[in-house]
């Protein structure tokens, strides 16, 4: 027989996990003294520590150790299970992945540029909205091009919207999108967010559900929309310098567009392709 201590060293693992396999009935001891309540293990029961450490080690919680153990899972459960593990553990690696080209990108920029850029790039998920916009098409971008055309947009979606009574419920979006009619391919779309429960009713204005998108790369733009290229620049630098594919045109978000053009906020979003997982990773 082995005291704690002892079989502790042993199996080198602490004393305080030992306490907590009894408490929970995982590993009791074999015998414990009734004076002095020391506990004391056999020397057979090192094989079904050995295997909870091992299981442990694959990942499985307590819960599932204990029906391997006690066998009661069949062998195609346990397959599940270090399946499960699996996807897990490939997950892990590709984030940790994903978050090293980051960092290697943010690294290249600073010895590029001697400083901390202006673009700290975001990769979030993006939220569905319900949407009022109006429309036109153009055959080029540039903020020459599309400034006068989203000011005379959202001038006549807010006319609009304010002659039907109907509020806003966010901030106002710049969307873009491929049209159907020859030799004018932009959509450019003013749009703001509405309640969903308004019944809108106009020949001018559409009410439009703008999809979620699991994974988006953002960044914040300060300053007037005649510099916004160089936010864009950061982004396709970014996409570029950590392997992310963009998907599609960008979503402006026109957080606060008020009084002097150089105090503006605006969020350029970029839709990633998705690889399956959501969150916010800072890039």
């Amino acid at each position: 027989m082995f005291g704690i201590g002892a079989f502790a060293r042993l199996a080198q693992v602490s004393v305080r996990t030992l306490h907590h396999y009894d408490d929970i009935g995982l590993l009791p001891p074999a015998r414990v003294d009734p004076q002095t309540g020391y506990r004391w293990y056999a020397a057979a029961q090192l094989h079904r520590l050995n295997r909870i450490l091992a299981l442990r080690d694959l990942g499985l919680p307590l819960t599932e150790v204990r029906k391997v153990v006690d066998d009661e899972v069949s062998l195609d459960e346990l397959r599940g299970m270090l399946r499960l593990r699996q996807a897990e553990a490939h997950e892990r690696i590709s984030a940790e992945a994903e978050r090293l080209a980051r960092v290697e990108a943010r690294l290249r920029q600073i010895e590029m540029e001697g400083r901390v850029g202006d673009y700290d790039v975001v990769v979030k998920p993006l939220e569905a909205q319900h949407v009022a916009l109006v429309h036109e098409c153009t055959t080029s971008f540039g903020n020459s091009n599309l400034g006068p055309i989203f000011g005379r947009l959202f001038g006549e979606l807010y006319g609009e919207l304010d002659r039907l009574g109907v509020g806003p419920a966010g901030p106002m979006i710049a969307l873009y999108d491929d049209s159907e009619v020859a030799d004018t391919p932009i959509k450019v779309m003013a749009a703001v967010p509405v309640d969903e429960t308004e019944g809108v009713r106009s020949d001018r204005i559409e009410m439009v559900h703008v999809p979620a998108v699991p994974r988006g790369a953002t960044t914040i733009h300060r300053g007037s929309m005649a510099r916004v290229d160089e936010g864009y620049q950061a982004l396709f630098r970014w996409a570029e310098e950590t392997g992310e594919h963009i998907d599609g045109y960008s979503r402006e978000i026109y957080l606060d567009c008020d009084g002097d053009p150089d105090t503006w906020v605006t969020e350029l979003q970029f839709a990633l392709h998705d690889r399956g997982r959501g969150g916010n990773e800072e890039a």
